[in-house]
């Protein structure tokens, strides 16, 4: 079927219900952000194929909202689809609902599935249709129209050893429980993947680029049980699990489960990262308390063994971005290079490193004004040739079994303007600024947005993305709960966390320069006034310097320029050849 036909039979279904708007979020039960192909509703239905927005048709308008990210590509993939896009106008928001109140009847029917709208946007829904008595139903109708759609996957899970995770699955459990207490809760559903396998130091491939796995949680006081199929996991896993107290049931029955909780019973569930569908299920006698899992804050301050190892894994990615480099510096002008052609090589040089499992993600190569599109895919369509003039971003990530990587370099190509000189400064100053700051305890991540942005505001730029986000280890490279972007949210920035710090300028049609780090936050000194903490940078890899207008830096920014890339040096060389040995020591020579 053509995405007219699909629409068209969607609209054909909606009207037989009498349904008068259906929506579409970009989710599956789990509300993950990168879904199993079984759950990519929107690709399949409108052929864009970026990881957040959101569709809503109606008989006269389909209209599909994203955010800055996708503008271009949400365009230009949207042709001749019978979809149109809306521009958000804040990231994150969801505006169609205001939308949908202004354009519908008192009275109508919204339809959606309810195993893809988490409990807190179903719950907004309604709360905010409320005026029109709208009336929400559950409706599936893609399955009636998807011919050969992808089946669940059946990859194999394992578990990750306590040496190599730095904490057992029973210690895990247990302060799981003790923050159940402290909710005064009694159970615990748990359906976000990443927490999952957090939990059960379980790792696998049913979702590309994370290694997590399709499955559930209940957690209570005495017992805990893991819904995931069968065989899934060997017998030896089976046995290591049963021991930590922990029981294995069929995926999908959770549902029943839920169904029979005990009357007047408690169950913490997060709003954000549990579908409409499970919590409809829990018998209105048991308190809801809805939370964020306890696992989600755990996880994000990682223990000395996982800090230790992803300082490891730092040390192999910038061993294969250093090869990636070089090559590109020896290769251009000798051998076509297209972004694809070096994605695929960057691969290459990562997956020769002990340990390699995959990409964190898929990885941005974007020549020139691709690089403006900060969620730009190449693929056979787009994919043009470097040349030796402009800039190249390269925003890529690798997943090792001892860590997660994301890092973004540009690469200047030859022939570089003014604009770009000055572009690529005040960005690598930006990026700089956040890294080096010192914070007391307590601050925020919008407050470390702000002061990365500083240098840019200076001279009136922006960027429409966030600053950073949280990365997990050996797990999703977007990890909550921080996050270090401009909405005020109150969760601060605490030790063992690992961010990202990736300020940006993006000029439509001309280049886009990026320059990422990650960052873990360590103490730096106490006093009467607070605990102050600062970053470690994490990331190892040349940032090249030949653009830098060393006029618009100050001292303390090409001073702590100066020192990471002796360290850079110091801890990669050991790890390459003569040659590469001397690329790297002219990258990383002082500025």
């Amino acid at each position: 079927m053509t995405y007219p036909e699909k629409l068209n039979a969607i609209r054909q279904q909606m009207k037989t219900d009498g349904v008068a708007a259906y929506i579409i979020p970009s989710a599956d039960p789990h509300i993950s952000e990168y879904l199993p192909d079984h759950y990519k509703c929107i690709t399949f239905t409108t052929g864009f194929k970026g990881s957040v927005s959101t569709v809503v048709i109606t008989q006269d308008f389909a209209g599909l909202w994203a955010d800055f990210r996708y503008f271009e590509q949400a365009e230009e993939q949207l042709k001749d689809s019978g979809f149109e896009l809306v521009k958000l106008k804040i990231q994150g928001n969801p505006e169609y609902i205001q939308w949908l109140g202004e354009t519908l009847p008192k009275g109508a029917i919204i339809g959606f599935d309810e195993k893809l709208v988490s409990i807190l946007l179903g719950e907004l829904l309604h709360k905010e249709l409320a005026y029109k008595q709208i009336n929400f139903q559950h409706k599936d109708y893609l399955s009636p129209i998807w011919e050969n759609r992808p089946a669940l996957p059946t990859h194999p899970a394992f578990l990750v050893a306590d040496e190599c995770i730095g904490q057992s699955v029973s210690s895990k459990l247990e302060k799981v429980r003790e923050a159940l207490k402290k909710h005064h809760a009694e159970y615990h559903l748990i359906s976000s993947l990443d927490d999952l396998a957090w939990l059960f130091n379980i790792r696998g491939a049913d979702v590309s680029y994370n290694p997590v796995v399709l499955s559930f949680a209940l957690i209570s006081e005495n017992q805990a049980t893991l819904y995931i199929q069968h065989d899934k996991l060997n017998a030896a896993d089976k046995a290591s699990l049963a021991k930590s107290g922990v029981e294995i049931l069929a995926y999908d029955s959770i549902a029943n489960d839920l169904k029979f909780l005990p009357a007047e019973s408690s169950i913490l569930i997060d709003p954000k990262r549990n579908c409409f569908a499970l919590y409809k299920l829990i018998p209105t006698s048991v308190k809801r308390i809805l939370e964020t899992n306890p696992s989600t804050q755990l996880k994000a301050v990682k223990n000395e063994i996982e800090v230790a190892n992803t300082r490891r894994a730092m040390i192999k990615d910038g061993v294969a971005i250093t090869q990636f480099l070089k090559w590109v510096k020896d290769t251009i002008g000798k051998t076509e290079i297209t972004e694809l052609s070096a994605a695929a090589q960057l691969k290459a040089f990562r997956a020769n490193q002990n340990g390699f499992i995959g990409e964190s993600f898929n990885t941005i190569a974007g020549y020139k004004s691709h690089g403006a599109l900060p969620h730009y895919a190449a693929s056979a369509e787009s994919d043009v040739a470097i040349q030796s003039d402009g800039l190249f971003l390269v925003d890529s990530g690798g997943q090792y079994r001892y860590g997660t990587t994301d890092i973004t370099r540009v690469l200047p190509m030859g022939n570089n303007t003014e604009e770009e000189r000055i572009d690529y400064t005040l960005v690598l100053k930006a990026m700089i600024e956040g890294c080096k700051t010192r914070f007391p305890k307590g601050t925020c991540g919008y407050q470390i947005d702000a002061i990365t942005r500083r240098p840019m505001w200076d001279y009136a730029l922006n960027y429409g993305h966030g600053t950073g986000h949280g990365v997990g280890y050996f797990l999703n490279v977007h990890e909550g709960p921080q996050i270090f972007n401009a909405t005020a949210t109150p969760i601060p920035v605490e030790l063992g966390m690992i961010t990202s710090i990736e300020p940006g300028i993006y000029r439509s049609g001309k280049h886009g320069i990026r320059i990422e780090n990650l960052v873990l936050t360590i103490a730096d000194q106490t006093n009467e006034f607070n605990e102050f903490y600062a970053f470690e940078t994490l990331t190892l890899a040349p940032i090249d310097t030949t653009l830098v207008k060393k006029e618009l830096l100050e001292k303390a920014h090409i001073d702590w320029l100066n020192t990471y890339h002796a360290n850079v040096y110091a801890k990669l060389s050991p790890f390459l050849n003569e040659e590469e040995k001397v690329f790297l020591g002219k990258m990383t020579s002082e500025l």
